[in-house]
């Protein structure tokens, strides 16, 4: 029964579907109306899921031939694939703060005045999986694991949306939904700092090209010119014998070409299925809100506010890599060498680029990306020497969303205060 209990919360398209199918029985469709809005939802956010898969699975040949090409050696940060390491020592650790933190989640949505639900399945995961490791390596004992990771959890999972939402409502222009992501509020902050440098009223999305350009004006042309000229300059610089390796025998810069189109398919098809489950999962969460947590909002992931500003997302991806280049080049002055995690840096730094848009227009997009970059990897940097990931023997891999890094690094300095 854990298990299962486990599978679904870890599971956002099941979790959103059941969560559709509830609000629109409260609100007393159809069968019809609910068996359609039910599947819509779970299609919708399968398409997003999908897009993004496409999206990492582009950009991991890229993450390897920048480490080739400028010979850097460090850790990535990756949170899934750190948490998924440990899963045969601390699983059931994880599993269980995963379930009650989500129980302890409506229960605060529905007594306080922070009314989200964090519906994001991975996030809750690999925050469970980070609990486990901080508290199991601070010497707390399984049980006592459990209790204060599920509590620490439950409480981010109101908090860090709570902190967003000011925000979330310039960007999305109403209060239908939140931020469900634990980099909500380094995002939130690097839209502020976005705002400090821009003006607004000059948004990315209608920057002005001459006619003859005009085709720079499709959000996917923009990109995929863009992306493809970032893959292929790099890949000037790696070696071609491992570039061969890479390639499997393919012509190296139609490979990175393909790769780097690939990526911006991945991008449109996401954005299809963020429109479509949003168009549906808005209304069926009126159902919940109304009739079992009133006032509730969705706290969703961060694709959500990509179509909002498509063009700032590519703005504030290449800020983001300049910010995070620029940490990885002053390594040898930190405790560790942060490696430009792309994947991070895309889903951050363009949900930061669309933050930043939302105040600052194309300025803030850009000073938006390149603060988020630059101090998230210098977060992970300097926080990197407050827990060994290597005693469970994971290698290269260290935290990466910055909510959990801001936690973890409270929880073990309370820890060195009273002698944990």
């Amino acid at each position: 029964m854990l298990n299962f209990i486990t599978a679904v919360l870890s599971n956002p398209a099941v979790i959103l579907g059941i969560i559709a199918a509830v609000g629109l029985i409260a609100l007393r469709k159809s069968a019809s109306d609910i068996i359609k809005g039910t599947l819509k939802t779970l299609f919708g956010f399968i398409i997003l899921q999908q897009g993004a898969g496409i999206i990492v699975n582009a950009l991991i040949p890229f993450s390897t031939m920048f480490t080739q090409a400028f010979g850097l050696t460090g850790i990535v940060a990756e949170d899934n694939s750190l948490v998924a390491a440990v899963q045969t020592v601390l699983g059931k650790e994880t599993a269980l703060i995963l379930v009650f933190s989500f129980l302890i989640n409506l229960l605060l949505a529905r007594v306080t005045s922070w009314k989200y639900i964090f519906l994001t399945g991975h996030m809750m995961f690999s925050f469970a999986g980070t609990m486990a490791i901080v508290f199991s390596q601070m010497g707390f004992s399984s049980l006592n694991t459990i209790i204060w990771g599920s509590i620490i959890q439950g409480v981010s999972m109101v908090l860090f949306p709570a902190i967003s939402q000011p925000f979330v409502r310039k960007v999305t222009g109403n209060d239908d939904v939140a931020f469900g992501f634990w980099g909500s509020s380094w995002i939130t902050l690097s839209g502020y700092v976005g705002g400090l440098a821009g003006d607004k009223s000059k948004s990315s999305e209608d920057i002005p090209v001459p006619k003859s350009l005009d085709f720079l004006k499709d959000m996917s042309v923009l990109m995929g010119i863009v992306m493809v000229l970032i893959y292929g300059i790099t890949a000037m610089f790696v070696d071609p014998a491992e570039m061969a390796k890479l390639t499997k025998g393919q012509n190296p810069f139609l490979f990175s070409m393909m790769q780097a189109l690939t990526f911006v398919a991945g991008v449109l098809v996401l954005l299809q299925g963020v429109r479509m489950f949003l168009g549906e999962i808005i209304p069926a969460f009126k159902g919940v809100g109304e009739k079992i947590v009133p006032g509730a909002k969705p706290a969703l992931d961060v694709p959500i506010f990509y179509a909002f500003a498509p063009v700032a997302v590519t703005i504030g991806f290449i800020a983001a890599v300049a910010g995070g280049l620029v940490v990885t080049f002053i390594s040898k002055w930190l405790p560790v060498v942060v490696l430009p995690s792309v994947i991070g840096l895309f889903f951050m730094g363009g949900a930061a680029g669309v933050f930043g848009n939302a105040v600052g227009g194309r300025r803030g997009a850009i000073a938006g990306g390149f603060f988020l970059g630059f101090t998230w990897s210098l977060l992970i940097a300097l926080s990197y020497p407050l827990v060994d990931v290597t005693k469970y023997g994971v290698q290269g891999l260290w935290f990466a969303s910055p909510d959990a890094i801001i936690v973890l690094d409270i929880i073990i300095l309370i820890g060195k205060i009273f002698g944990f």
